[in-house]
């Protein structure tokens, strides 16, 4: 009889969204001997009833009381529970792995004082941490960073890292700029930053560096901001007036996911100014599709870029500009970069992810 591993699988935007639906995907097509069973809510059942065996529908929302026990209940008769969040039942009797990606809401210094942080994630994250058999996380930063602030063995914690979907890939750029052009209204060759508009994703420092580098010179490129957060981003609109950058900063708040490959590959350099990050996709997708890279060398972002980025401190905007002006100066450092990233990102496939999550599973089951 197979063993039954049981998805939530409720959450499939952003981030998590992307690791849950690889996860799912990838468990289904490799013949792992395990029945998948997915938890969901109805808008995404066509999605995820492709890729399980059986599937319940609990449309309830993320953070609420009501999941800790409809959860476990819709869970019921599973051999493995995985919930690739840190809002995992406290009430299920069964094994459960949690993926906690990071400590963002209890780290950073704009989230750490709220009240959400206060009230539920300092809670939430420390009861999960010691009711769940074994906790996933993304990189080496996130599972040091887990076993200290929440007090685990470093054995009940494992890293594994994202993949880049084969649609991000090495393109013919005069194309895929025109598509961009076309699709997104953008007016020249750009800069890219991908990711929300949070303070602890820095877009600030980007703006002040993208201001000081045109001061020095006289850079064709604009600056394109694909992300949405209708707290943060009056602000930062407001921070390029003063800057007097307005004319040449692009807010996208949305981009269809076939497009993505071709914003990546348009862009004459990716920037990734976060303070903190749990993986940092962008700077992979980026690296995959061939375009220079340059990002900050705090938190995992390291373990994504190696030795196929420029760094930079992410306190210091001018250090920020360097960096720029180092890349957008030299087409050989750009063109060692294309090269070191596309090496850099075959390292990192859902397949190894897949592989490493099924070993898990087999050994919590105990079936080595």
């Amino acid at each position: 009889m197979k063993n039954k591993v049981t998805i939530d699988a409720r959450w499939l935007v952003g981030g998590i969204g992307t690791y849950t639906r690889h996860l799912l995907k990838g468990l289904w097509g490799h013949g792992n001997g395990f029945e998948v069973h997915a938890i969901t809510q109805e808008r995404h059942a066509d999605l995820v009833s492709q890729w399980c065996s059986t599937m319940t529908l609990v449309n309830v929302p993320i953070y609420t009381m009501r999941e800790q026990w409809l959860i476990p209940r819709a869970a019921e008769g599973c051999d493995l529970l995985h919930v690739p969040h840190y809002n995992a039942p406290l009430l299920s009797r069964g094994p459960m792995i949690a993926s906690i990606l990071d400590l963002i809401q209890i780290m950073d210094r704009g989230y750490r004082r709220s009240l959400k942080s206060w009230v539920y994630a300092w809670p939430m994250l420390n009861l999960v941490a010691r009711r769940a058999e074994h906790i996933v996380t993304l990189s080496e930063y996130s599972k040091a960073q887990i076993v200290e602030r929440l007090g685990v063995p470093a054995k009940k914690v494992t890293p594994i890292y994202c993949g880049v979907d084969a649609e991000f890939r090495p393109m013919e750029r005069e194309e895929a700029f025109q598509t961009v052009s076309e699709r997104l209204r953008i007016r020249g060759p750009y800069l890219l930053y991908v990711g929300s508009l949070k303070p602890y994703k820095n877009v600030s420092s980007l703006l002040r560096a993208f201001a000081m580098l045109r001061k020095q010179r006289d850079i064709p490129q604009r600056v394109v901001i694909l992300g949405d957060d209708a707290q943060w981003k009056a602000a930062l609109i407001a921070e390029g007036v003063r800057l007097g950058i307005e004319d040449k900063v692009d807010f996208v708040s949305y981009a269809a996911q076939e497009l993505m490959p071709k914003i990546y590959a348009a862009a004459d350099l990716l920037v990734m100014p976060s303070r903190i990050e749990g993986f940092g996709l962008p700077v992979l997708e980026a690296m995959a599709c061939g375009t220079p890279v340059a990002c900050s060398r705090a938190a995992s972002l390291p373990e994504v870029g190696g030795d196929a980025v420029v760094y930079f401190d992410p306190e210091d905007p001018e250090e920020l500009a360097m960096a720029m002006e180092r890349v957008l100066s030299s087409v050989e450092l750009q063109a060692s970069l294309r090269k070191k990233g596309l090496e850099r990102a075959r390292h990192f496939t859902w397949e190894d992810s897949t592989r490493k999550h099924i070993e898990l599973y087999r050994r919590l089951l105990s079936l080595n």
